[in-house]
């Protein structure tokens, strides 16, 4: 079982709390103690533990994602829906994906034109956004997550 910790900012709030509650009651407390005791709160054994644990605003999305997911979303603009085949990590919070269209998506805008992707390799954010766009400023690829 997987237990879900709040965000960094809600512990940091949680600790904030819990001091000034102590000092109202004549007890001072470092901030680093009130840490440390509200990791111990939460069931674990110190605050650098908590607080890799701790939730991040731009993980939650992602963190939801695996390979074999369906997913929905928007590439170059137009709606799709398919199944993740590959997600990892690529550091400073961005994600590689590879997705495969259950319909090829059109890629291209121009009426005389066409050019279907059924497959493709993106980049996205913990949001699921493609930090790439298109001339116009919209994501290559959004995922609704």
């Amino acid at each position: 079982m997987t237990t879900a910790y709040p965000a960094i900012e809600e512990l940091k709030s949680q600790a904030k709390r819990l001091r000034q509650a102590m000092e109202a009651r004549g007890t001072t407390v470092p901030h680093s103690v009130a840490l440390e005791l509200v990791a111990q709160q939460h069931g674990v054994r110190d605050w650098n533990t908590l607080s890799a644990l701790a939730t991040r605003p731009n993980e939650e999305a992602i963190a939801a994602l695996s390979v074999g997911s369906k997913v929905r979303g928007r590439y170059l603009n137009q709606p799709f829906s398919g199944k993740i085949l590959a997600l990892s990590a690529q550091g400073g919070g961005l994600y590689k994906i590879t997705l495969h269209f259950d319909e090829p998506v059109d890629v291209v805008t121009f009426e005389s034109f066409s050019a279907f992707r059924q497959r493709i390799n993106a980049q996205v954010d913990g949001n699921g956004i493609s930090p790439r766009k298109t001339s116009n400023a919209v994501p290559h690829l959004v995922l609704d997550i």
